[in-house]
């Protein structure tokens, strides 16, 4: 079990790392987007296209990546009350609801890039007409990888119910973990 969690936690890792790399490209696009529109008076065709295409996949990449490290905006006054154990119980019920959805939505968004891939369907926002199937690619992988990081939460919450609780990413042996000895 640990060695599933820590492959897909290495995934999500990486799938966060190449969201912050794209940053670089969005600002330098967005960047000569402002001046090209108003220092030179010429706007680009392409410039709002890539940056929300550039900005979803930031964010789809980011989804796994923020779970990983429970960086995911909570309500936690009731999990600062209640044992380990009761907080393992509540976020399965929860993650069990969540793996269900993202399976789902995640087939739906795969039908849809073959659907767009075989038409050749463009975006139809510019002269540019990016095809879509690229981008809706991105969406399948981003949830995807968020439904695996999901299923690595199942796997740690089941691993607590067990006794057998598994150490957080960057967790190094010998240090104790917050919340220790709270079940």
């Amino acid at each position: 079990m640990r060695a599933v969690i820590a492959t897909i936690e290495t995934l999500s890792l990486w799938a966060g790392r190449v969201a912050a790399i794209l940053l670089t490209p969005l600002v330098l696009a967005m960047v000569y987007e402002v001046l090209s529109r108003y220092l030179f008076d010429a706007p680009t065709q392409w410039a709002f296209e890539l940056s929300y295409m550039m900005m979803g996949t930031i964010f789809l990449l980011g989804l796994a990546y923020a779970l990983r490290n429970d960086a995911h905006v909570k309500v936690d006054f009731i999990h600062a009350r209640l044992p380990r154990r009761a907080i393992a119980v509540i976020d399965l019920v929860g993650y069990v609801a969540l793996i269900t959805l993202l399976g789902w939505l995640t087939y739906a968004l795969f039908k849809d890039v073959l659907r767009v891939h075989r038409t050749g369907e463009g975006t139809g926002l510019s002269a540019w007409n990016p095809p879509l199937w690229p981008y809706f690619s991105v969406a399948v992988a981003g949830f995807a990888l968020f439904t695996l990081q999901v299923a690595a939460r199942i796997l740690r919450n089941v691993a607590v119910l067990l006794g057998r609780e598994i150490p957080p990413p960057g967790h190094h042996p010998g240090e104790i973990a917050e919340g220790a000895g709270t079940v």
